[in-house]
């Protein structure tokens, strides 16, 4: 294990006890923290925890007994010069339990279907009670806490309760972003709400899933903490919290949780109410048989083929110049610093030239997933830039360089009937799409339509993430961090 060490104990100790070996870095803390090398505690129940603070630019660790699960635990009574290595402190610890634990994300949506943040949560497993709900949401506070760094997306929601209000990962999320989701259970005691408000002056938000409104006009305690409250789309006292949320002198937002299909979504959405979307992509709207493709998607269409067919650069010139918007956003992406370029490029050969076939088809099916002449979803769009870069980075060191730009092209095509409102065989009789890649997206057969099959399973609370990885020779280590790394690039993403 990268960062081991072999400690051995002090002459004098108390027995039994526990020792904890630390690596000298962590990827669970910043680059620039200040780890202990081993850490000693005795009498043997307790394991520490990490209390994480930042002075002159350095975060330094400082040691505090919790109560962790009883596995996680040495006992070195039988050989005092036993170890226990690759703990570093109660994050560490639920990093390791997170090994097999799949990471699940439920975008929230403003009422125009913008994704305005994630609610994250861990794929079911089957296992239950308090010491396992403990485990879990500590190991998302750590894994979020880990990978989220600078990246923009939005507010995240994250599950807790009152027994994880004190967690280091909480030392390093960003207060501005995390909204924490409590009962109201979690904060009846002086001990709960102790830490409650410590959080709230530090600037994280809290919010009740199961607040009425009787409670919300009448508490005087808790009301004061809480910036959200999470209701059900059919929770009958939805409309009149979301007044009293709107009277509010201290600012209260209503958050729909896991709206059922697009009808209630859009009711709220008149309400003028955010919500999270589990499901969006197991829920389609239904597509209309007469709806025909835009002229700007059959123009997009018969690019993509010509570019399948390795048509030459004058052909595909002459027919991007057909369209301005569409030549004007092959400029704009050309002339972005993402490419670093020297000198602008002015003409459509010289941008596909630069550019090369198959990034230029990788960019047509971005650009054709947004020519829906109604009902365009922002939110689809991001779910479909998503899968495509998810797989991509699964694919990679697995597949050649040019079959993982196929999977891109699987994971945004793997939506784009819902994004067009047509249904998919139109699509596929406009353009003749490599067979591995239809396989994939008819039958998510072949070799690209495991990887889709994953993708797909890691929006689902129970999707059985684990079996499809387990299938690619995969662990949750490498699915979670291509999964989030899908998140933060799509979110860069313009069009």
């Amino acid at each position: 294990m990268p960062g081991r060490h072999t400690l051995r104990a002090p002459s004098r100790r108390p027995s039994p006890a526990i020792l904890l070996a630390a690596p000298t870095k962590s990827s669970i803390w910043p680059r620039e923290a200040a780890l202990p090398q081993r850490a000693w505690i005795g009498q043997g129940s307790e394991v520490p925890s990490a209390h994480a603070v930042k002075r002159g630019g350095i975060t330094r660790l400082f040691w505090q007994p919790i109560e962790p699960p009883a596995a996680y635990i040495k006992n070195n009574e039988e050989d005092r010069n036993e170890t226990v290595s690759g703990l570093c402190c109660a994050s560490e610890a639920w990093r390791l339990m997170a090994a097999n634990s799949y990471l699940v994300r439920a975008p929230l949506l403003d009422p125009k279907q913008q994704v305005i943040g994630y609610k994250f949560a861990w794929q079911k497993t089957g296992e239950s009670g308090d010491l396992a709900r403990e485990a879990e949401q500590h190991q998302l506070f750590s894994f979020v806490a880990e990978h989220v760094g600078d990246a923009r997306l939005g507010l995240l929601f994250l599950d807790a309760h009152s027994a994880v209000l004190s967690a280091a990962a909480l030392q390093i999320l960003p207060p501005a972003s995390t909204v924490l989701v409590l009962n109201r259970a979690d904060l009846v005691d002086e001990d709960h709400l102790a830490p409650a408000a410590g959080l709230r002056r530090r600037g994280f938000g809290l919010a009740l899933r199961d607040a009425d409104l009787a409670w919300l006009e009448s508490d005087e305690t808790v009301v004061p903490l809480i910036t959200h409250v999470e209701l059900g789309a059919d929770h009958p006292e939805l409309a009149p919290i979301s007044k009293l949320a709107r009277s509010r002198k201290i600012p209260l937002s209503v958050v729909v949780n896991r709206f059922p299909g697009w009808r209630e979504f859009d009711a709220c959405a008149l309400m003028g109410l955010n919500g999270i979307f589990g499901d969006i992509c197991r829920t389609p709207r239904l597509p209309n048989p007469a709806e025909k493709p835009s002229p700007q998607a059959v123009l997009i269409l018969q690019l993509m083929q010509l570019v399948q067919d390795n048509a030459d650069i004058r052909h595909l010139e002459k027919i991007l110049n057909q369209d301005g918007s569409i030549s004007e956003k092959l400029l704009h992406h050309m002339n972005s610093a993402r490419f670093g370029l020297d000198g602008r490029i002015e003409s459509m050969r010289q941008a596909v030239a630069m550019l090369g076939y198959k990034p230029l088809f990788r960019w047509l099916s971005l650009l054709l997933a947004i020519t829906s002449k109604s009902g365009f979803s922002p939110a689809l769009l991001q779910a479909a830039i998503i899968r495509g870069r998810f797989i991509e980075l699964l694919g990679q060191g697995l597949l050649h360089r040019s079959e993982a730009d196929n999977l891109f092209v699987v994971g945004t095509f793997s939506l784009l009937d819902q994004l067009l409102g047509i249904p998919v065989d139109q699509v596929f009789s406009q353009v003749v799409l490599p067979e591995p890649v239809a396989l994939a997206l008819r039958s998510r057969e072949g070799v690209y339509g495991p990887f889709l099959a994953l993708a797909e399973a890691c929006e689902q609370d129970d999707g059985g993430a684990e079996a499809l990885a387990s299938a690619l020779s995969m662990d949750a280590q490498r699915v979670n961090q291509a999964h989030f790394a899908a998140m933060v690039w799509a979110q860069n993403i313009k069009l």
